[in-house]
């Protein structure tokens, strides 16, 4: 494996790597504990953990389970869909957009039937923006982290003993190692701020899934699928390898900032039921 061997990695890789993984850890809790603090008495606790149970059941069971026969198996629809740059990218900002925005609905209105404050309806978006950088971004950035550390020291052999890198999985773990080798203070500014947009989303579409369940206006609910599909489809391009990540969050921030817009008023308008 002499590709690994020529891997150098860069000085502000480790420590922008450190910082990043103390970001993503503390967005959630300092997001979580200023919102209970200033709303103690209009904030539970079982919104903030719908909001968890919610995007792991919609996104990395329902979800992953359709990207699993679409994506990931090889039949004639995946064949299709992996084939064809517009159908992967129709198809992966539809999936998110359906799954999540069903999800906040069903649990919205069919299991939060008490409690029902526009304080909570934020409750729920910090869970379940939280456990996303938890559960998906956090293991990603501290694999990235350990594997330069690893190369830092110079031994490539133990390196790639360490991370269970062999021949077989060499081809798909170089990216990631390369990655890690490259990352510097501008790569972690954009890794920071995608999940800050992402928080703001998953707060804002909560507030608008909630606003149409307590005032039984149903439009609000393709409203929120739209407004999730609009934003995920430059994340979508960029999977294909058409855009620089910069343009990716540009247009996703543009677009978090259009649902904070829209959540906050809708926020303004709710009242506890």
């Amino acid at each position: 494996m002499k590709e690994f061997e020529n891997i150098v990695i860069g000085s502000a890789s480790i420590p922008s790597l450190s910082i990043t993984v103390l970001l993503m850890v503390l967005m959630p809790i300092v997001s979580f504990v200023y919102w209970r603090r200033k709303h103690r008495e209009s904030t539970g606790f079982n919104y903030l953990v719908a909001g968890v149970l919610g995007f792991i059941i919609s996104s990395r069971v329902l979800e992953m389970g359709v990207h699993y026969l679409c994506i990931l198996a090889d039949n004639p629809v995946s064949r299709f869909i992996n084939g064809n740059t517009a159908a992967f990218v129709i198809y992966g900002a539809a999936m998110a957009g359906v799954f999540e925005e069903c999800g906040r609905y069903v649990v919205m209105k069919y299991v939060l039937k008490k409690d029902r404050t526009r304080e909570n309806a934020v409750m729920y978006g910090i869970g379940h923006g939280g456990i996303e950088i938890v559960a998906v971004v956090l293991p990603t950035i501290i694999l990235s982290l350990v594997s330069a550390i690893l190369f830092s020291s110079g031994d490539t052999q133990n390196a790639l003993s360490a991370l269970r890198i062999t021949e077989d999985t060499a081809a798909s773990a170089l990216p990631t190692i390369k990655a890690a080798a490259a990352f510097d203070f501008a790569t972690m500014a954009l890794n920071v701020a995608e999940r800050v947009f992402a928080m703001v989303l998953h707060i804002g579409l909560s507030v608008v899934v909630f606003h149409g369940v307590v005032k039984d206006r149903k439009v609000f609910l393709p409203l929120a699928i739209c407004l999730h599909m609009v934003t995920d489809l430059f994340p979508a391009i960029y999977q294909r390898g058409l855009l620089p990540l910069w343009i990716v969050e540009v247009w996703v921030g543009a677009w978090s900032a259009v649902i904070a817009c829209i959540a906050v008023r809708l926020y303004r308008r709710c009242e506890v039921s």
